[in-house]
Parts: structure tokens; C-alpha cells; sequence
């Protein structure tokens, strides 16, 4: 059971990754780009999240200590890959609307449209929700305080690079964007 959990999350990041990959060879000129030092404060605790994710236990006590009950593992292993697929799923989808106007770093494409069909009408960042989703459900599969800290590192930086995003499509977009903003919720449906 183990091992098939060893397998399946590499599988399923390793399937978002050759699709995100494939797909970011067809975008729009890019028309205006932050800057390398605004994309370094983002990335780097990105980073390092993918990194307490996916590395063996560290060494830090507190950060082996179990939020989930190993003698119900294989449920939250099986809850968690549910959750990861679910989120990954999602990210892909968000990825499909935004077409040729994705970047991995903020940027206006030249002739920039605005997308808020298909998973846009639910949150702003469909694709930060989807991978905040996959980073919960892996931290969920293993349960230790390590993965949780993952997921808190991922958030901050989700959060910091769609502040900064936002503040471009306001200018860009002006008050169509504004609309979008107090209609719909950052990163969680309903909530954020």
C-alpha cells in the first residue's frame, strides 16, 4: 500500500507538469513583466514548499510530529490522493481557459483578455486553489507537521504573487476587473 502511494503521487504531479509544460510553449508576446526580484519573493518559498513535500522526514523534531493518526493511514493516504488528483484536475482546467494568455510569471500579454468563464466564475485563482489543493492532499497522505508547514509556505506565496497580479489587472482591466474582484472570491469559493 505504501509503495503505491510512492508511485502515485510522482505520477499524478509528473502528468500536471508534462501538461503544463506542453501547454506553455503556445502563449501570447508578453507585453509587460514584473521584475526578477518580484518573482525571486514568490518563488523562493515555493521552493522551498515543493522541497518539504517531497523530501524524507527532516530531522526537526517537531516537524515529524503526526496531525494525522498513523493506525488510520491508508484512509488519509486515500483521501489525500483523491484531494491531489481533485486539485491538480483543477489547476489544468483553469490552465485550459486562460489559453494563450498564461505565464508562470506575472506578465500582460500583448492583447490580454480577461477570462472569468469555466472555473474563473468560482474563484480569481483557480489555478493557486487547485495547487493548494494537491499540496493539502499530499500533506494529508502523510500527515506529518513538515507537509502542513508545505502547505502554509505554498499559501504565502500563492497569496503574495496574486496581490501583486491583481493590482496589474486593475490596471489593465480597470473596472471590469474591479466587478470580477467583488463578485468573486480570491482562492476559496464562498470564502476567500
Amino acid at each position: 500500500m505504501v509503495l503505491f502511494y510512492q508511485v502515485l503521487f510522482p505520477i499524478l504531479w509528473l502528468i500536471w507538469g508534462v501538461y503544463w509544460w506542453a501547454q506553455s510553449r503556445s502563449t501570447k508576446a508578453t507585453a509587460r513583466q514584473e521584475s526578477p526580484f518580484s518573482r525571486l519573493a514568490y518563488i523562493a518559498p515555493l521552493l522551498v514548499a515543493f522541497a518539504l513535500l517531497w523530501l524524507p522526514s527532516l530531522p526537526i523534531p517537531v516537524l515529524r510530529e503526526r496531525f494525522v493518526p498513523l493506525a488510520a493511514w491508508p484512509f488519509w493516504a486515500a483521501a489525500g490522493a483523491t484531494l491531489t488528483a481533485a486539485g491538480l484536475s483543477l489547476a489544468i482546467w483553469a490552465r485550459g481557459h486562460l489559453g494563450r494568455n498564461w505565464s508562470a510569471t506575472i506578465t500582460i500579454k500583448k492583447d490580454h483578455e480577461l477570462t472569468i468563464n469555466g472555473p474563473y466564475r468560482a474563484v480569481r485563482h483557480p489555478i493557486y486553489t487547485g495547487l493548494l489543493l494537491a499540496f493539502v492532499g499530499q500533506a494529508t497522505a502523510r500527515g506529518e507537521l513538515q507537509e502542513a508547514l508545505a502547505v502554509a509556505l505554498a499559501l504565502w506565496s500563492f497569496w503574495r504573487k496574486l496581490r501583486i497580479e491583481e493590482r496589474w489587472m486593475r490596471a489593465q482591466f480597470g473596472v471590469e476587473y474591479q466587478l470580477y474582484e467583488r463578485q468573486v472570491p480570491a482562492l476559496i469559493p464562498f470564502i476567500l
